[in-house]
């Protein structure tokens, strides 16, 4: 999928581990990685111009960690979600106090969200899906 080129050197100094905020830090290393969902999240993933706090491919599926300025950004975080859904990509939104005050809801939550949307998706698997755009 073509991305804005621009946005490559921000990505990259977001991605390093002293760039996450706590919900960020949270979120990588006690529910996404390793095998805890059985599927593959990149960090800061750049998807045409905008970047993705994580992003699983096989899912094309986005999460968000929306931190207190999102309270001033919803009609731009609305645009965002509607423009990736027409390529296909479903976007999850969560608090930075959801994350760190009721981390099991949210991988709960999580869970349900991605087993709903691979079931979703595997209905469609003679489609391809890649031709989304």
């Amino acid at each position: 999928m073509q991305y804005n080129t621009s946005l490559v050197d921000y990505g990259r100094i977001h991605r390093k581990q002293s760039n996450m905020t706590k919900a960020e830090w949270i979120m990588r290393n006690m529910v996404l990685k390793g095998n805890k969902t059985w599927f593959r999240f990149l960090r800061q993933k750049i998807i045409r111009s905008f970047i993705l706090d994580f992003y699983c491919s096989k899912l094309r599926l986005g999460i968000e960690i929306d931190g207190g300025i999102h309270n001033h950004k919803q009609e731009y975080d609305n645009i965002r979600t509607d423009s990736l859904s027409e390529y296909g990509i479903m976007i999850i939104r969560y608090t930075n106090d959801g994350i760190e005050k009721e981390l099991g809801w949210v991988m709960k939550d999580l869970k349900e969200q991605i087993k709903e949307r691979k079931d979703f998706l595997d209905q469609f698997s003679h489609w391809n899906l890649a031709s989304f755009h």
